[in-house]
């Protein structure tokens, strides 16, 4: 049987109340959520999502499938890439996030289905992505490992994993990130989105997500193979990337 706690931020909470929880941070943020992407990375999450891309060997006519999307960035850079003849699908568990990236792909003018889902019941037959990107989302979900199968389950063989996610700073600048991301981060939060609260757990949801190593392994006990990973900003965040054989 699986442990009945789980983390939400640095509290312990039963595994039942973690999605509810997450669930009512992201209704709260979502208005507001690419601004504070911008104010929190000043502007580095572009280039971090763009060097995702641009690494994915995702080409024309592909199946990219985009867990906890959000609003949407990704989807928009990932089907420039496929082109009219493939295909990009923008999932999130949240409803806010979805209509809210569901709104950016109209106004882009793009035909990029969304799809309310829950990451660790993917929806989907076993071998339909060339791509699977989950960025920033990995980190809320409450069974990582269940999820992550899920998405193997989901490629086609030789198709890859990017997992793009705030991860362990390079050691000299954890005291500099720390200040930065329990005072500057809710202070921020409360003035742009009237949220302080929410970008507290965002901080320390961070600091208990696994490391670059240990994701490393829990990608390759998944499934995945040639698991592999770059630090990008010293280590702010990684890409891991992984592939189906």
């Amino acid at each position: 049987m699986r442990d009945k706690q789980t983390h939400f931020g640095f509290k312990s909470v039963q595994e039942d109340e973690k999605q509810h929880k997450v669930g009512e941070v992201f209704h709260s943020v979502a208005q507001k959520y690419d601004i504070m992407n911008d104010v929190m990375s000043a502007g580095m999450h572009r280039l971090w999502k763009r060097f995702t891309v641009n690494t994915s060997g995702v080409k024309a006519g592909d199946m990219v499938l985009d867990i906890a999307g959000g609003s949407g960035d990704l989807s928009r850079l990932f089907s420039q890439k496929v082109g009219v003849n493939g295909q990009v699908i923008l999932t999130d568990i949240n409803a806010s996030m979805l209509a809210v990236g569901r709104d950016n792909m109209l106004d882009a003018g793009l035909n990029v289905p969304a799809a309310q889902c829950n990451a660790e019941f993917l929806p989907f037959a076993d071998d339909t992505f060339d791509c699977v990107i989950v960025a920033f989302g990995l980190r809320n979900m409450t069974h990582k490992d269940h999820a992550l199968k899920e998405m193997q389950r989901v490629l086609k063989v030789g198709g890859r994993l990017l997992v793009l996610e705030f991860s362990k700073v390079w050691a000299p600048l954890s005291k500099v990130y720390d200040a930065y991301s329990f005072k500057f981060l809710p202070f921020m939060g409360k003035l742009i989105a009237n949220d302080a609260d929410s970008y507290e757990y965002l901080a320390e949801s961070i600091r208990m997500h696994p490391d670059q190593e240990t994701l490393k392994q829990m990608m390759t006990a998944a499934g995945l193979s040639k698991v592999d990973y770059y630090n990008l900003s010293a280590g702010i965040v990684a890409l891991h990337k992984g592939y189906k054989l």
